[in-house]
């Protein structure tokens, strides 16, 4: 049987997102028990439910906060839910609260997979090809990486995309600049010297290529990287709001949006990043998904059920062998 913690707090939308999701979660998987950290008061649906326990906390972590001030404040639910993977054995952790302090807390109590110098966070987009993402990390673990750094990021970068996916031999790219050799920040110069030598190592690509579906992973240091992430995910809500003035402009508009609709539709599912399930933080020596801020059940639902695949694949040890080797 599965354990996973859930920190039921710390989003946005508080436990009426987690409850749904964990109501939802528990309905379609019967292998997987759920500890539930949060506000009794309003986790009290949940209280009685087969295979969930509850752990009372009642604070919460301000969503911008120091590494300290994560520290000092014991009784908040992500503080809790970090201890509660070593308390209750768990097999992973999810929580839609502050990225700061979630990744800080989980580092320091749970610590890090031996040999990893920083934990990355990893998460999956859709590409032009359907059915097809791509893994780009680090997308905002920290600030300012080395190149040795960005070589462990391609390992378990590789690994992750060998389980989830099912490819073993992924394609594994440095963002920047050009495609040619010789292009790139010293940073990007010095990582491609490291990785040349790989065997699934494929070179450079430049961002608008990401998304083509050529690539599988795609490694950047964690301050592009969550600045490339917020520009797409920036420009993805850009383009929606355009087309849904264009298709609303006038009458005969609203008629050929009829015509489209099916296709804009799937278009819609197919770039939905909630159904992604929020990002992953590899590298520390448990299954940890940060799901998004402003979670709805719906989408912390998708976010409990990544962690729960991640861990019937085993992901934790497939990336400790793959950096052993």
């Amino acid at each position: 049987m599965i354990k996973l913690v859930i920190d039921m707090m710390g989003g946005d939308n508080g436990s009426k997102a987690t409850v749904g999701g964990v109501k939802k979660f528990l309905n379609d998987i019967k292998d997987c028990e759920i500890v539930a950290v949060g506000n009794k008061e309003e986790l009290k649906s949940l209280e009685g439910v087969d295979r969930v326990s509850i752990i009372e906390s009642k604070d919460v972590v301000p969503m911008e906060c120091s590494v300290m001030q994560a520290m000092r404040m014991k009784d908040s639910s992500v503080y809790k839910a970090v201890n509660a993977v070593l308390s209750e054995k768990a097999d992973g952790i999810v929580s839609s609260g502050s990225t700061g302090a979630f990744l800080s807390l989980t580092s320091l109590i749970i610590k890090k997979i031996e040999g990893v110098s920083r934990p990355a966070l990893i998460t999956p987009f859709p590409t032009k090809i359907a059915g097809k993402y791509v893994v780009l990390l680090d997308v905002g673990a920290s600030n300012e990486n080395s190149a040795e750094e960005l070589f462990q990021f391609a390992k378990m970068g590789e690994a992750y995309y060998k389980v989830v996916y099912n490819k073993f031999d992924p394609n594994i790219y440095l963002i920047s600049n050009g495609s040619e050799e010789g292009k790139g920040s010293p940073l990007m110069k010095e990582a491609y010297a490291l990785l040349k030598s790989e065997e699934n190592f494929k070179g450079y690509i430049e961002g608008r290529y990401v998304f083509g579906g050529e690539a599988d992973v795609v490694v950047m240091d964690g301050f592009t990287g969550n600045v490339f992430l917020k520009t797409s995910e920036g420009m993805a809500k850009l383009l929606s709001g355009m087309m849904k003035d264009a298709f609303t402009y006038s009458l005969s508009t609203k008629i050929g949006y009829l015509f489209a609709k099916k296709g804009f539709k799937k278009l819609k599912d197919t770039m939905d990043y909630k159904k992604v399930g929020g990002a992953l933080l590899l590298g520390v020596n448990t299954v940890a998904v940060k799901a998004h801020g402003n979670s709805n059940p719906d989408s912390f639902y998708h976010s409990i059920m990544i962690a729960y695949k991640l861990v019937k694949n085993e992901v934790v040890q497939n990336i400790k062998e793959s950096l052993a080797k």
